[in-house]
């Protein structure tokens, strides 16, 4: 990735362009680099930024979704920023969804993109098996329904995570109290714009979990994107971008239909 990581006052982030900010959550496995195709897309129109989420730096009694979320809080009121677009992929969607759940002031839209809340098939249902990298490549290869996807430079990243003792603990105890933490009550009382775009190939967050977020968020459409799995947005960015630029355009352009 050749953005320019920023560091201030703690946080860690990307920003890039001008407009309105899309604020962009990445996955427990993931980085700043899984959007690289989003910033490209959109750094000309809007303001991209992407925090670096503490996941590994949290004390383990307080690693959480909830924990993260408050950081993102923090964050946020450091940046100043008000009515973003909030977007979140797997454990990132969940700490939007209680970030939006507890700031929905601050809120202006919602994507999701393959999010924990209901449930995670976390994983692919396995404990990672630290000393062999055939099994973590072959876990990595789940994530995506093209498993080419699963770049060695993707796998050895995952590899060097579960091979360090702190890291493998902390991801235990965030995957446990994601999956305490369901968010099946609380989706009802969230009331901004909601983009759903999943991929048909999910096997980490089914899609049968897209239908139950779209049964349970008020206000919120969904759509598909085939032959795709659990990261849309680096598995097949082009339509991942088409289907986020056309939920921008509708929701930003109504609000300004809504103020004349």
């Amino acid at each position: 990735m050749n953005y320019q990581i920023r560091e201030e006052n703690g946080f860690s982030y990307v920003e890039e362009g001008k407009g309105q900010v899309l604020l962009l959550l990445h996955g427990l496995f993931g980085a700043l680099s899984n959007w690289e195709m989003v910033i490209e897309r959109f750094r000309s129109d809007y303001k991209v930024i992407i925090p670096l989420m503490p996941i590994y730096q949290m004390p383990l009694i307080k690693t959480s979704a909830k924990s993260l979320a408050r950081f993102i809080h923090k964050f946020v009121v450091y940046k100043k920023l008000d009515r973003f677009t909030l977007l979140g992929n797997s454990l990132g969607g969940h700490v939007a969804l209680i970030y939006a759940l507890e700031h929905q002031e601050r809120v202006h839209s919602m994507v999701l993109t393959g999010s924990s809340g209901l449930y995670e098939n976390s994983f692919g249902g396995s404990f990672p098996k630290r000393e062999s990298y055939d099994f973590i490549k072959e876990r990595v290869e789940f994530t995506f329904c093209d498993p080419a996807t699963a770049t060695k430079e993707l796998v050895d990243e995952v590899f060097a995570i579960v091979n360090d003792r702190n890291r493998v603990m902390k991801i235990l105890a965030m995957a446990k109290s994601a999956i305490r933490h369901n968010m099946s009550k609380d989706l009802q009382h969230i009331h901004v714009p909601v983009s759903l775009i999943w991929g048909r190939e999910d096997r980490v967050t089914p899609p049968e979990v897209a239908e139950e977020f779209h049964a349970l968020l008020p206000n919120s459409e969904l759509s598909w994107i085939d032959k795709c799995g659990h990261a849309p947005m680096m598995e097949k960015p082009n339509e991942f971008n088409d289907h986020l630029s056309a939920f921008l355009k509708k929701v930003y352009a109504k609000e300004a239909s809504d103020l004349k």
